[in-house]
């Protein structure tokens, strides 16, 4: 579907911060890009989107739209978050996917009416997660999508994701929390010196098995995390390995104890 061929990005006549890179994305691809604060992962992720232009090489085959989400979202608008959102809807030329309808899924709770320079960060990001997830592209490039969101809309974002490139949505992105390896097929790769190589980041999930008085009642209160299966004095749960520090504090909180955490 894309290509990127030999891409260089410097600014000014500073040192190359993208040098070299090829990447191929294709119909449902899942790209995630690591690497150190500094590295140029979000240089590489603008390039992607088209908000930069390469120094050397070329992109071929960039959708005319692309669902983007920057690292730091400009929630500095005038506008309110329903206005934003209906406006680019319009621009979109109305893509049938209800904007509102996700926002409420991922606990926005700063009041569509209220103007985005009055959101606090965490409600913000959740509007710019929306505006690209719900752009109707078969691109998408988010910085960072789960840095920053509540234990209990982390796994919405997932689940959202998941269902996106089941249906050929192809996803670039950024993700230090390792929960972007929930996703299907995704491949890794590291940033390092300008140069984009792959990379095995290690178990893609985590079991975990816990004791709790309750386990049916606490079964369905952490059945966003992923799979949940109740024993006899306990659970056995099986998520992706950035969702198990937060699974864990939800669970500690519920008067759990913990029993065995291992890599799968």
């Amino acid at each position: 579907m894309m290509r990127l061929v030999g891409v260089d990005k410097r600014y000014g006549r500073g040192p190359l911060v993208v040098a070299g890179v090829d990447l191929e994305l294709r119909t449902g691809d899942v790209a995630v890009v690591h690497g150190v604060n500094g590295s140029g992962k979000s240089t590489l992720l603008r390039l992607v989107a088209g908000c930069l232009a390469p120094t050397r090489g070329r992109i071929d085959g960039r959708p005319a739209t692309v669902g983007y989400m920057p690292d730091r979202f400009p929630a500095r608008l005038p506008m309110s978050a329903d206005a934003y959102l209906r406006h680019l809807r319009r621009i979109r030329r109305g893509h049938p996917a209800d904007p509102t309808a996700l926002l409420e899924r991922l606990g926005f709770r700063g009041g569509l009416g209220t103007p985005m320079s009055r959101l606090s960060k965490g409600n913000a990001q959740k509007v710019g997660l929306t505006q690209a997830l719900c752009s109707g592209s078969p691109l998408l490039v988010l910085d960072e999508p789960w840095s920053g969101l509540d234990a209990d809309t982390r796994p919405v974002l997932t689940a959202t994701l998941q269902r996106l490139v089941a249906d050929g949505t192809a996803v670039v992105l950024a993700d230090h929390t390792r929960t972007a390896e929930a996703l299907p097929g995704h491949r890794s790769m590291l940033l390092h010196h300008g140069g984009l190589t792959d990379v095995d980041t290690g178990p893609v999930a985590v079991a975990i098995t816990l004791r709790c008085a309750e386990p049916d009642r606490i079964a369905r209160q952490l059945a966003g995390f992923g799979a949940v299966e109740p024993r006899a004095g306990g659970l056995a749960l099986q998520v992706p390995a950035g969702d198990a520090d937060a699974l864990l504090l939800a669970a500690l909180r519920m008067g759990c104890s913990v029993k065995e955490v291992r890599p799968c």
